[in-house]
């Protein structure tokens, strides 16, 4: 199977304010390969571009983000088998993060690192997830 760019339906509500974001620096939500769902790094923003100010709030739409990309490949959050998560400040936003995480992930969990970095796109960005999903045959 060729690579294939995930479309975003027009009108998405979680993406249409992105489009542009995703032309200028020239890269794509997800990408279909090989039998899996490449899901790029999605930050806790709501679809207008704002950003909840705590890490739980942050963490909600990132997830809410992957999911919507997953729903859109026709899959769900269950059919994830990698994610990495960033963390701005990792002991301070990963108590957060794992109470929001495990409403969204239930068992079987995929395979999940946890990295801790000085920052991300905008400052007050505090998450951000990236995922790869197994395709249904």
């Amino acid at each position: 199977m060729a690579s294939e760019v995930l479309q975003i339906p027009q009108g998405n509500e979680m993406f249409e304010g992105y489009r542009a974001a995703f032309e200028k620096y020239g890269f794509s939500p997800a990408v279909k390969s090989r039998g899996f769902l490449f899901i790029s790094g999605q930050v806790g923003a709501r679809p207008d571009g704002s950003a909840p100010q705590d890490v739980a709030g942050q963490t909600e739409w990132a997830l809410k983000r992957v999911a919507e990309l997953l729903r859109i490949a026709g899959l769900d959050l269950g059919d994830l088998v990698d994610v990495t998560s960033y963390h701005v400040d990792i002991e301070e936003t990963l108590p957060a993060f794992m109470e929001v995480k495990q409403r969204f992930i239930k068992s079987p969990y995929p395979a999940w690192s946890i990295i801790g970095i000085s920052g991300l796109s905008r400052p007050e960005l505090k998450v951000e997830i990236r995922a790869v999903a197994a395709l249904r045959e």
